[in-house]
């Protein structure tokens, strides 16, 4: 009697079952948890040097030896703030200095010879998150109010079709220590287990499954062989 198999590519048997997003229990870069603790807000808002610009913050711009520039304001719902002379700035997503240099660049030359800029949080109102790996869009987004990780992963449109969601990591970084934790999308969704807050400043990274990603960079190559059984005698 003849058996049948279906042709596999060596690269998926090496492939297998495997998807990158773990989180190796032995990392020295981080402090690897089972949940992570809450971070103290209190704490977070000694130290903005760090500190992601959201909507509706509050920020004070001054532009040494030209005062006229200064401007002390809202961030937009979009993210930007207006400046005299250069208009709408990109603010969102960006730190003080980052934001500081943006808008040197964009005074330099045309407008100041060597314009020096300093912006300062005048109220945090709102924190930003970022959300990478395999979901739809990847991006820094802004957290007002609770957010849960679940809601997070939603901002970005969602996991990818390449998503390994058992495998979404949550780095955080507490007093000094960055600390980072695994959880099951799918159990979340389930209600099996509870749905995580998130915290600004936190990175949520979605793993992305390695067999799926092999069958779609080859699948122009390899679906008619995939798909065809051949006899084994």
């Amino acid at each position: 009697m003849r058996k049948f198999v279906i042709i596999c590519g060596t690269a998926l048997a090496v492939a297998g079952c495997a998807s990158s997003g773990g989180l190796d229990a032995n990392s020295t870069a981080v402090e690897v948890r089972g949940e992570l603790p809450t971070p103290d807000q209190a704490a977070q808002a000694i130290d903005m040097s760090e500190y992601r610009i959201g909507p509706t913050d509050k920020i004070r711009v001054s532009v040494f030896g030209a005062e006229e520039l200064d401007r002390e304001g809202l961030v937009d719902a979009g993210g930007q703030f207006q400046m005299p002379l250069i208009g709408a700035v990109a603010a969102g997503g960006t730190t003080p200095s980052d934001l500081s240099a943006k808008i040197a660049d964009m005074l330099r030359g045309r407008y100041i010879k060597d314009p020096q800029v300093s912006v300062n949080v005048i109220e945090a109102r709102a924190h930003s998150i970022t959300v990478d790996g395999a979901v739809t869009q990847p991006g820094i987004y802004p957290v007002v109010g609770k957010m849960t990780l679940q809601q997070a992963i939603a901002t970005a449109r969602g996991a990818s079709d390449l998503a390994d969601t058992d495998r979404v990591v949550v780095f955080r970084t507490i007093d000094g220590t960055k600390m980072a934790a695994m959880f099951d999308l799918d159990a979340i969704r389930e209600g099996r287990v509870a749905d995580p807050q998130v915290y600004g400043n936190d990175i949520v990274v979605v793993g992305e499954s390695g067999t799926r990603r092999f069958l779609k960079d080859t699948q122009s190559l390899t679906a008619p062989v995939l798909s065809r059984f051949i006899p084994v005698f």
